[in-house]
């Protein structure tokens, strides 16, 4: 991959009812090129909107892939990467850093109802996992908008070292750093 190809992370930091998600762009040799806030309910059903937003608020025609950290950010306020990948026009990949075996006995147990008749759907609708194996590490990925093939190599290309994509990593410090900043102002 071209050194000057970018993705933008989207990772989060949460604090009682709000999250903060931070996007960061990051260039395939490392350069972090922008960042870009925004905020979900802990608990609700606006992730998928907000990051959305969060991208288009951006507007970075440059950024040609979206990694999200996970699916189910600010308590299982579950990300639908279709409707994702649809609105923002390029390949969105989630990844996971824990093997699991999936997220549906944890929804039961923390809703009922609608509201989790609403996760459960999206849940199901997204992409299966596939494991991508970095260095001692393992991550796990799914994929709308590209190949699991083209999937594990933007995986790679972007992770020099450890377990985590660098626009990942940077955007979780900066969600991070912009949480404490937001309880501390």
């Amino acid at each position: 991959m071209k050194p000057g190809v970018r993705a933008l992370g989207v990772a989060e930091s949460y604090r009682e009812d709000t999250s903060t998600l931070a996007g960061a762009v990051v260039r395939a040799d490392r350069v972090v090129d922008g960042f870009v806030f925004e905020q979900c309910t802990v608990g609700g059903s606006d992730a998928t909107a907000s990051v959305i937003e969060l991208i288009e608020r951006l507007d970075r025609p440059d950024v040609r892939h979206v990694l999200l950290a996970g699916i189910a950010p600010a308590w299982y306020n579950l990300l639908d990467l279709h409707a994702i990948a649809e609105a923002v026009e390029r390949p969105v990949l989630s990844v996971s850093f824990e093997e699991s075996g999936g997220l549906e006995p944890a929804l039961r147990d923390a809703f009922d109802g609608e509201a989790l008749a609403r996760r459960l759907e999206t849940y199901r609708d997204q992409p299966p996992r596939r494991a991508v194996d970095l260095d001692d590490e393992t991550v796990y990925v799914r994929a709308v908008g590209c190949s699991a093939e083209d999937a594990e190599r933007v995986v790679r290309a972007f992770t020099p070292e450890g377990g985590r994509p660098e626009p990942l990593r940077v955007a979780r410090e900066a969600a991070r750093a912009a949480d404490v900043f937001r309880r501390e102002s």
